[in-house]
């Protein structure tokens, strides 16, 4: 590669991911305007991201475009960490997404989910107290349970409808309860469960309990994470292919720059 060429293209990588950074920090300010808790608590780790980000971007783009050989050395070592980083993770995100999955039921378009189907690290996070605390909070207030009524206006629709695992798992009794449903969020208990299953005795129609503290509803979550994380290690995977090549430019670079630095001398 030119000797000019690598220098300008790191440039210009590292100009646009401050940007990207200067973009996340901006989300990350938008999401501490919310009063919803919930999107309170990832405002810290956006900002924090959107730094680290802008960080490493102005150290490549500082060393790049003053031929700064130690600034390259330092931004090349970080970029060997964050690669060694995505892997460790990539790896462990499909070790921990490889179990669970969803359980048909007659005469429903949507699954069910069971908390044992999914990898050990999941139960043991969902079935922490102060975990759960905090996500059922999110779950009361979010819109998944409270929208049914609204999407499903007949239990036709409901039935025909393709839940999410969430407002499967945490809107609703289980299948096995044999509540008979009234509507999209009421379901008549006085019918007695069919089922020994502690979810049928948790579950009630009130809006801040529904069935937030069933293990349906953790085997729920378990599955928006299982997915949620699915997609962020096949980025993972992309990134993997990506930021070895910005660093064999990088490492053009600074050699680059080192061979500038000795001439002047």
């Amino acid at each position: 590669m030119g000797m000019g060429t690598s220098t300008f293209l790191i440039r210009w990588i590292n100009f646009l991911t401050m940007l990207l950074a200067v973009a996340i920090v901006c989300f990350g300010v938008w999401m501490s305007t919310h009063h919803d808790g919930c999107r309170k608590s990832l405002t810290l780790p956006v900002l924090a991201l959107g730094g680290f980000i802008l960080l490493i971007s102005l150290i490549g783009y500082l060393g790049a475009y003053k031929d700064i050989s130690i600034l390259l050395w330092i931004y090349l070592a970080v970029l060997g960490l964050i690669l060694v980083g995505l892997l460790v993770f990539t790896v462990l995100a499909f070790i921990v997404t490889n179990n669970g999955s969803g359980h048909t039921v007659a005469g429903l378009r949507y699954k069910e989910y069971q908390l044992q189907d999914y990898s050990s690290w999941f139960i043991k996070h969902l079935n922490n107290t102060q975990n759960w605390k905090h996500l059922k909070s999110c779950l009361v207030h979010s819109k998944d349970c409270n929208d049914l009524p609204k999407k499903y206006k007949n239990l036709k629709q409901l039935k025909m409808a393709k839940l999410t695992p969430i407002e499967a798992g945490c809107c609703r009794p289980p299948a096995e309860c044999g509540y008979p449903a009234k509507n999209a969020s009421f379901y008549d208990l006085s019918f007695g469960p069919i089922s020994t299953a502690i979810d049928c005795k948790l579950y009630k129609n009130i809006r801040a309990v529904k069935c937030y503290n069933c293990d349906s509803c953790k085997a729920g979550v378990a599955q928006y994470m299982k997915s949620e994380w699915r997609v962020v290690a096949i980025f993972n995977v992309i990134l993997f292919v990506v930021l070895p090549i910005i660093y064999l430019v990088g490492c053009c670079a600074r050699r680059n720059a080192a061979e500038r630095s000795s001439s002047k001398v």
